[in-house]
């Protein structure tokens, strides 16, 4: 019982974190309307997130000379690479194509975790990964818009790329003794991501001016800080805090096939706040999407096969 208690809050977690991330989107497309450059936005989002959790990282100030690696990846790849690339990819695509290009993540982690690391998949959680495909195909509509910037693409896969990293990167090591504290890891993360984006953003070239007036979100006028502090305080400090403890919990590949929910999100808040109606087919997408994200979750670990420990790879375990 307390396996499946366990269990169902990492899963609870994992939703919390798709949910806190899928509103990033529907804040920030206020911001970029107002003139603000979508780099630029991203970085705010991280400042104000890392300005947050600075008195962690200070608390475990030690961690990045013990996990040097593991911090600047996960701060380069986990935070600056999938907030990043994606926003410039739907500079050039379509926004609906650029999503579903990144949630070819979870298909991407299974082929890492199967190829790269030789570990057993369990066939529910490819199932999982192929229904949740298949409904983010409906929901984006990926028939509407069929003229793709090869570049944008590029962008947009290698946003896919960096969240099967951020997938990796927070598993990694969990299940060592000197395992480090999810917060911290997303802390220090956070620092390295805001001191990259800084020098990527130019945020001294930003009309900060604009952040003293009121955004369009829908029909409503919504104060541009308030939604600085949504995406900065929710959709970054939640969102990464829940999904990196999520991972922890579950295993790497559920809690990636269930963050396709991000997607979902992000589609119904834009139907609510900012009055873009879902049709038939995303609604059916959907659901399918739920389906997909429901059968990998209730997936058990494939166990590993026996292997002498002089011949046993030296990987970190991320299937539990």
């Amino acid at each position: 019982m307390r396996g499946s208690g366990v269990r169902s809050r990492g899963l609870g977690l994992a939703v919390l974190s798709a949910c806190a991330f899928g509103g990033s989107g529907v804040a920030a497309k206020p911001l970029i309307d107002l003139g603000l450059d979508p780099l630029q936005v991203v970085w705010m989002r991280v400042v104000v997130a890392a300005l947050v959790l600075a008195p962690v990282a200070l608390r475990y100030r030690v961690l990045p000379r013990q996990r040097p690696a593991l911090i600047a990846g996960f701060g380069l790849l986990g935070v600056v690479g999938c907030q990043a690339l994606y926003f410039v990819a739907i500079a050039r695509i379509p926004v609906g194509i650029a999503i579903l290009v990144e949630f070819l993540g979870p298909a991407l982690l299974l082929g890492w975790i199967r190829l790269v690391q030789r570990r057993p998949v369990t066939r529910a959680a490819a199932v999982g990964v192929v229904l949740a495909t298949g409904g983010m195909t409906c929901v984006v509509e990926i028939w509407t818009g069929l003229a793709f910037d090869a570049l944008g693409l590029l962008y947009a896969f290698g946003a896919a790329c960096c969240q099967v990293a951020y997938f990796v990167l927070a598993d990694h090591g969990s299940d060592g003794d000197d395992a480090p504290e999810p917060v911290a890891v997303v802390a220090h993360g956070l620092l390295v991501g805001a001191a990259a984006l800084t020098l990527a953003a130019h945020p001294w070239t930003m009309q900060w001016a604009e952040l003293g007036h009121q955004a369009a979100l829908g029909d409503r006028d919504v104060p541009a800080v308030l939604l600085v502090c949504w995406i900065g305080l929710v959709s970054t400090v939640v969102a990464y805090l829940a999904g990196v403890t999520s991972v922890r919990t579950l295993s790497p590949q559920v809690a990636a096939v269930v963050g396709v929910l991000e997607a979902v999100v992000a589609t119904v808040l834009a139907w609510v706040l900012i009055d873009e109606h879902l049709g038939a087919a995303q609604i059916a997408g959907g659901a399918l999407v739920l389906a997909g994200a429901f059968v990998a979750q209730t997936a058990a670990a494939a166990p590993p096969a026996a292997v002498p420990p002089a011949s046993r790879p030296a990987v970190p375990e991320l299937t539990r």
